[in-house]
């Protein structure tokens, strides 16, 4: 059969992907077997997969197929995530250019939009994991809308609440104007800003005097309801219990003391305005102060504004300022730098606000959790990331759960009256009215006087239940499914979403199932491009991964991700990584084309150079085997993958093969069947990372075998370091050799003799240095040959037999004697205590090289 040069992927990788589906390869089913699994971080339906994706699944596909290759059960879980507010921000983005807007479409037909948004880009999403040629189990796709995912939220819910883990209260959170909602901590982003610091006058009641007060928010001042001093500040001891008025609406509000006033702080007198601020709400509830909300939820002026109400609250701080001045109310204005929060989402300025929400007592869980990263339950890769957890775990609020939009789970919480006080919380409808009922001692109540909580759940409540909720173990407890694939093996991730989803999976885990959800954490890094920003879909910095795919073709992508990255580390990824891939797909399949155009004839003999060159190969292939086994072990999947490429372009095809080939291309039969075995081996070690092109050459060259995703995994065998070694120092001889050729002008085809002493007989493998070295015979010297050409190798004398051009023999031994000398000076340093104590690391390291230098490189 005839095969091109070039290895087309476009012709061969959706055949190949259809055939590993129609052979049902990837399906997982409990049974005898050790279960190996892993859940999908589900990615949002947003938009397209980035490249932080790509490497995500790329290097979970790995670990899947080395496990599946392991012999284990191996069941990955893909799914996809709702991710309530930033796909309905992209949705109402979408509508508006279109001139469609929500709060006129309705509740109804929004979500009609939603789920057609939904189908339009999982399709696309699951197209682009499966064109990166991720072996997922397709009959476990979970979307965490499902009804099976929607009814486990709902119980999970309930249970807790019930068990008194979630409540509802009053609290200061994070509102973002344009969303309508809250955000969490985590989905803000501070950034430094250039404002004011503006110092005002607040009269004091029954006085000329005026107190001044400096803020950075003057438009808050209508909803101020005391001024605070440090009862410790001597310069306001005369205005304990004393009161001033708002220089905006003629309020009397009392001053106050706590400890909490900075005195350092402008006048060391601060406004308090407790529902527009965390820290004055704290210090409003120590002193039973009053609340005043000045915004409405698009964050502008409402009905306690006065003549400010229906402003936009930066325009509101204008009119403001330009009135306090004609009042000759300020004193004076500084240029003052402070972090403001914007919404990831939106990029909306984050306006603290007190509403009424949905809250889990988060501290309750804590506990476990801290114990399983401490006492290493949970393995994490890397090891630093631990300082990350506790921290996290140290600075821990009680987690607000509702959102006020419309896509995403609904609360399952219903109101029996008309005010917001009496309400139930139950599984279904039918319960709630039961229960309903019975709290309201009304009997004759009807579905009609329920209504539901408009509120839908923060996407994270869906996400700390997933490891679970995949097994339906949420509904069914204690199902076939759940105790035989949870808890799961590891967890792949990206840093940027640990408080987000993994500790709260490894809290609710423990609740519910009593252990953690998985075994090992392997965290990647942060895909950025060229400019160092983070590659996202919302930026539009990312390469499609599906043109990547089209140009280089998913081997080579994969391969290019891995070149890119290490564990734990950020990486730039560059396209140039995916043509290094393409070629290693063309070398591999070039490889291929050689062995397979390699014929065998039963009556060559098989040299012995040939036989070394065999069992030096079975011998770095065991050696490479036990570093990539070790590597994958320890989550260093970049660095496993380097082991196997350098074996396969280093060892197997520039010496190996080199070594074996004749002009005919006809072999003894066991070099040819070793060639082909050792060829195979490769290609299974390749097999997790680069499956298409890897599998569609196995199928050419197995025999009565399975595929290439169900064969073993190489066994590892003891090898001999002491063989490699010397081998690979014949090889090097062999280079040096032809190195000496081009310097001295010796033609290539012109054979040698060359003289060895006695005492360096065992030092290398001369039969492999006869047949590739050129040389005509070795002869064994007891003595040093006079007059013959001398040159050096490892510290040792060789001869050929042939006279000196261009130097004498004086001159060669007096350089053989400087680099001695310059040698032992060298080594008096590196083995001296003192110098080693002293010296920098990078002194230590040029002198090191120095002495490698001396001992490898060529002299004369």
């Amino acid at each position: 059969m005839n095969f091109k040069k070039v290895y087309d992927h476009k012709k061969i990788e959706n055949k190949i992907y259809k055939y590993w589906i129609y052979k049902n390869y990837f399906s997982s089913f409990p049974e005898k077997k050790k279960s190996y699994t892993i859940i999908m971080p589900p990615p949002n339906i947003t938009g397209i997969l980035h490249m932080g994706h790509i490497l995500n699944n790329t290097i979970q596909d790995i670990l899947i197929r080395y496990a599946r290759m392991k012999g284990y059960n191996a069941c990955w879980v893909p799914g996809t995530d709702h991710a309530s507010i930033a796909t309905e921000a992209k949705i109402v983005s979408h509508l508006k250019k279109k001139f469609i807007f929500k709060e006129k479409i309705g509740k109804k037909n929004f979500l009609n939009y939603g789920w057609k948004w939904k189908n339009k880009y999982e399709k696309i999403i699951i197209n682009q994991i499966k064109k990166l040629g991720c072996s997922c189990d397709w009959n476990r796709k979970k979307f965490s809308l499902d009804s099976i995912i929607n009814e486990s939220v709902t119980k999970i819910f309930v249970k807790l609440y019930k068990e008194g883990k979630i409540y509802r209260n009053y609290s200061i959170v994070n509102w973002d104007p344009d969303a309508g909602t809250t955000i969490s901590n985590e989905e803000i982003i501070y950034k430094k800003y250039n404002g004011k610091l503006y110092y005002i006058k607040y009269k004091i009641e029954g006085e000329k005097k005026f107190l001044t007060v400096a803020t950075t928010r003057p438009e808050t001042i209508l909803a101020d309801t005391a001024i605070c001093i440090n009862p410790k500040d001597k310069r306001y001891f005369n205005l304990k219990k004393k009161k001033v008025i708002n220089p905006l609406c003629s309020k009397l509000i009392p001053i106050i003391e706590d400890d909490y006033v900075d005195m350092n702080f402008g006048t060391g007198c601060l406004k308090i305005t407790p529902a527009h601020d965390l820290n004055d709400k704290l210090i409003a509830d120590r002193h039973n102060l009053s609340v005043i909300n000045i915004f409405d939820d698009r964050a502008f002026i409402n009905n306690n504004g006065f003549n400010f109400c229906g402003k936009d609250r930066f325009q509101a701080r204008k009119e403001i300022i330009e009135l306090l001045k004609k009042e000759k109310k300020i004193v004076k204005i500084d240029k003052y730098i402070y972090n403001i929060g914007i919404s990831e989402r939106t990029k909306s300025i984050i306006e603290p606000k007190l509403s009424l929400q949905w809250f889990v007592k988060i501290k309750d869980f804590i506990t476990p959790t801290i114990n399983y990263i401490n006492n290493k339950n949970i393995n994490l890769y890397p090891k630093k990331i631990k300082n990350i957890f506790n921290h996290w775990l140290s600075n821990i609020h009680d987690w607000n759960i509702s959102r006020q939009l419309w896509w995403g789970h609904r609360l399952p919480v219903y109101y029996y009256n008309d005010n917001n006080e009496d309400f139930v919380v139950s599984e279904t409808i039918e319960e709630a009215l039961k229960e309903a009922r019975l709290k309201s001692n009304n009997k004759i109540l009807s579905y009609k006087n329920l209504r539901q909580e408009n509120d839908v759940l923060d996407t994270w409540f869906s996400s700390w239940l997933w490891p679970i909720s995949v097994f339906d173990g949420i509904r069914v407890p204690n199902n076939n499914e759940i105790k035989y694939y949870y808890p799961t093996k590891d967890l792949i991730t990206a840093p940027d979403i640990l408080f987000f989803w993994v500790i709260r999976m490894i809290m609710l885990g423990h609740y519910i199932m009593g252990t953690a959800p998985f075994k090992n954490i392997y965290f990647t890094g942060i895909v950025k491009d060229k400019k160092n920003i983070k590659m996202s879909k919302s930026l539009g910095n990312s390469p499609d991964p599906i043109d990547l795919i089209y140009k280089y073709g998913a081997d080579a992508v994969r391969v290019g991700i891995l070149l890119s990255s290490n564990v734990g580390i950020d990486l730039i990824f560059d396209q140039n990584f995916c043509l290094k891939g393409r070629n290693l797909a063309n070398k591999i399949w070039n490889a291929f084309i050689l062995i397979n155009s390699l014929k065998s004839e039963n009556f060559l003999k098989l040299k012995y150079s040939d036989e070394l060159t065999i069992k030096w190969l079975d011998n770095k292939i065991n050696k490479s085997l036990s570093k990539i086994e070790f590597s994958i072990k320890n989550y260093r999947i970049s660095e496993s993958f380097l082991i196997i490429y350098k074996l396969f372009w280093n060892d197997f095809c520039s010496s190996y093969l080199e070594l074996i080939k004749y002009k005919s291309k006809i072999l003894n039969k066991k070099i040819r069947n070793k060639t082909i075995f050792f060829f195979k081996k490769i290609l299974k070690l390749f097999h997790p990372y680069m499956p298409f092109i890897t599998e569609y050459i196995w199928q050419f060259l197995k025999k009565n075998e399975n595929d290439l995703i169900l064969t073993n995994w190489p066994k590892h065998y003891i090898y001999n370091k002491i063989f490699i070694t010397k081998f690979k120092t014949s090889l090097f001889f062999i280079r040096y050799l032809r190195k000496l050729r081009v310097i001295n002008n010796i033609y290539n085809k012109k054979k040698l003799i060359l003289i060895v002493l006695s005492e360096n007989k065992n030092f290398l493998y001369y039969s492999l240095i006869l047949k590739l070295g050129n040389i005509s015979s070795i002869q064994f010297f007891k003595k040093k040959p006079k007059k013959y050409f001398s040159f050096i190798f490892e510290m040792k004398e060789f001869f050929f037999k042939k006279k000196l051009k261009n130097s004498s023999l004086e001159e060669v031994k007096k350089k053989f004697f400087l680099i001695k000398i310059f040698l032992l000076k060298i080594n008096n340093k590196i083995y001296n205590n003192k110098f080693l104590k002293n010296a920098t690391l990078n002194l230590i390291k040029k002198e090191k090289k120095k002495q490698l230098d001396c001992i490898k490189n060529i002299f004369f």
